[in-house]
């Protein structure tokens, strides 16, 4: 009993995620992805899961479509955009996209979005699109 009371003891922390830290770290892995498809644009995500096949389970890889965050204007701009809960923010009222020059100039623009996040700055807009799926859903539900 004297080692134990040599010890220190305290309550074990809540077991849960951050959600503003969970949010965060969601986007900002699909911006890396978006900096892939700036790069390549044969990009495709590859989801691991697995299979019951035959009583066995095994480990499949499947590759996905990367849909393009930016979208080109008439004058030969780009306009670039990021989706939470499956529909763009909005950084200012009803301004959901950042004018772009060129494509060459995509990979600088979405490490500042990445910077910009890791800061949190975009806390709020994230969490706001959040809400509105959250709503979204318990909608379809009832």
């Amino acid at each position: 009993m004297a080692v134990l009371k040599s010890l220190t003891f305290t309550t074990l922390p809540q077991p849960g995620a951050n959600p503003t830290l969970d949010r965060r770290q969601r986007v900002i892995e699909r911006l890396e992805e978006q900096k892939r498809l700036v790069a390549d644009p044969n990009y495709k995500r590859i989801i691991r899961s697995s299979v019951k096949k035959d009583g066995v389970k095994t480990a499949v890889e499947t590759q996905h479509r990367v849909m393009p965050w930016w979208r080109m204007t008439g004058n030969g701009t780009f306009v670039f955009f990021v989706r939470a809960s499956q529909k763009p923010i909005e950084f200012e009222k009803g301004k959901a996209g950042i004018a772009v020059a060129s494509l060459e100039k995509l990979s600088a623009l979405i490490e500042t979005l990445i910077t910009a996040i890791r800061n949190g700055e975009l806390d709020e807009q994230l969490a706001q699109a959040a809400k509105s799926a959250q709503v979204r859903k318990t909608r379809k539900a009832a």
